[in-house]
């Protein structure tokens, strides 16, 4: 039973230290730490345009709102005292 468990490691210990192994991890860590990278660099994409977004369309729309606001007053206004002639 012991010469079987011998066998077993040794021919796990070879496998485990095989090139196509070390290949593999290898291969296998530099993929996750591109896809890390890519994450990050996307996140930040995200960001930028969020942020860009906000500082320059948002008061666009306020702007809008404020001058549809200022029409609707004008309106109810000239309705209230008749348009001038």
């Amino acid at each position: 039973m012991s010469s079987d468990a011998g066998i077993l490691s040794r021919i796990s210990s070879s496998v485990s230290e095989s090139p196509i192994v070390y290949k593999g991890k290898k291969a296998a860590s530099d993929t996750a730490f591109v896809a890390s990278k890519l994450l990050k660099s996307t996140g930040k994409a995200a960001w930028i345009v969020g942020t860009t977004f906000l500082v320059l369309v948002v008061p666009l729309i306020i702007e809008m709102d404020r001058e549809a606001q200022f029409n609707e007053l004008e309106l109810q206004q000239a309705s209230l005292l008749g348009s001038p002639k």
